[in-house]
């Protein structure tokens, strides 16, 4: 058995992609994009959101196509040849791990401060196994993170707004603030904001589980983006306006902030957060599978990682592997050493998502050629404005990559090289 079956509908998917979405960036980021950009993250905001929605247009158009599972991995493959999908495929790993590693020690941070590390790791186990027992179970399980997060969302909205700006900082010229960031800190601002939209890769990943893709998918991806997109301009707002360029920069956890500070706000808001960060971490989890059993299927990784369980439908070894790779890193990471790594392999991953979808014949393409250049340049642009060390881990992980990839392609005999 090498294909998955198709279980998900539009609305499975849409649960999916929110909950990938609207998990620890959402709680997180805001500090470091202030201190990138100062008052000017919300302008940082509008770019990341401008990116993600070009490249959720392009990865809807491609997986129409592409109904298979891996995401931009297949969509290069078959578009661009296998090099370039081993490099879109070999830079989601990376990144998404690292994504897992920083989001699952977030919550672990909220849900218990004093275990951070334990409560992460046993979140990537309990969370692994549920995505064991199939893709619907994922899906209910995320319908369920889902309406607490974003009720608890909506609550912190609510009571922010009432409260209102704390020593005047009802300012989005941000007097009083950071020093002027000029262009630079903007766009590192935005690329790190990139990391709160990422998460609509995962039902992309996914595709050879949904019903429909054609129809499901693009549907989708735009419904789950909307709803993010609405929610972190309404938080970013309000975080820049009540709390002030300053003491966001400084802030261990913004929303909680947001709150006053104080209890019970302060248990709420990392209750939401813990919970959100469980959601998307599952999505993470889910997502890596899929593209690491994409990657076996096709002799890109061990074969033996393509194996699926005759009883769930799930590529149980890529799900198992997938979970310690992500609990190593997070016995052995900081999640500030890892949003970094984590945004610029995802933004080259969807690099290579638009030259595909370049290269895609007419009658594949219901989008305008200008919609992947303006992806492709946004994304270039983002990924080289990150912290340099970031960048530096990516572009050496995939020269590591590439490298393993040809001494294993030299290695086969030539009927049956990729």
């Amino acid at each position: 058995m090498t294909t998955l079956e198709r279980h998900l509908g539009v609305r499975g998917a849409v649960v999916v992609g929110l909950a990938a979405m609207i998990g620890a960036g959402v709680f997180y980021v805001w500090a470091p994009a202030a201190a990138a950009a100062g008052p000017a993250l919300l302008i940082g905001l509008v770019i990341a959101g401008v990116v993600a929605s070009l490249n959720a247009l392009s990865s809807a158009q491609l997986a129409m196509a592409y109904p298979v599972s891996g995401g931009a991995y297949a969509f290069g493959r078959a578009a661009l040849g296998p090099w370039w999908g081993f490099a879109a495929g070999w830079l989601f790993l990376a990144g998404k791990t690292a994504s897992a590693g920083a989001i699952a020690l977030v919550a672990g941070s909220n849900l218990w401060p004093d275990a951070a590390r334990p409560v992460a790791v046993a979140a990537v186990v309990v969370l692994g196994a549920l995505n064991l027992a199939g893709i619907r179970a994922t899906a209910r399980a995320s319908g369920i993170v889902v309406s607490v997060v974003i009720g608890g969302l909506l609550v912190v909205i609510a009571v922010a707004a009432f409260r209102g700006p704390v020593g005047g900082h009802a300012d989005l010229s941000g007097g009083g603030s950071l020093s002027d960031p000029g262009w630079y800190g903007v766009l590192q601002s935005a690329g790190l904001l990139f990391f709160c939209f990422a998460g609509y890769a995962r039902m992309a990943t996914l595709a050879e589980e949904v019903r429909d893709p054609q129809r499901t998918l693009p549907r989708a991806i735009g419904a789950a983006l909307a709803i993010t997109l609405a929610l972190y301009a309404a938080i970013g707002v309000l975080c820049v306006t009540i709390l002030g360029p300053d003491a966001l920069a400084a802030s261990v956890s913004p929303l909680a902030d947001l709150l006053g500070g104080s209890e019970p706000w302060t248990g709420l808001a990392r209750a939401v957060a813990g919970v959100a960060c469980l959601g998307s971490l599952l999505g993470i989890l889910a997502g890596l599978s899929r593209t690491g059993f994409a990657m076996a299927r096709n002799g890109d990784l061990p074969g033996a990682l393509s194996r699926i369980s005759a009883r769930t439908s799930s590529p149980v070894a890529a799900e198992v592997t997938m979970g310690l790779a992500s609990a190593t890193g997070i016995l052995l990471l900081d999640p500030s050493q890892l949003v970094g790594f984590s945004a610029c392999s995802v933004l080259a991953y969807y690099g290579i998502a638009h030259l595909a979808a370049l290269r895609q014949p007419l009658q594949g393409r219901w989008l305008p050629r200008t919609v992947q250049y303006a992806g492709l340049g946004g994304c270039l642009l983002l990924a080289v404005t990150l912290p340099w060390h970031g960048v530096l881990a990516a572009a050496g992980w995939l020269v590591v990559g590439l490298l393993l990839r040809g001494v294993h392609t030299t290695r086969r005999p030539p009927a049956s090289a990729a």
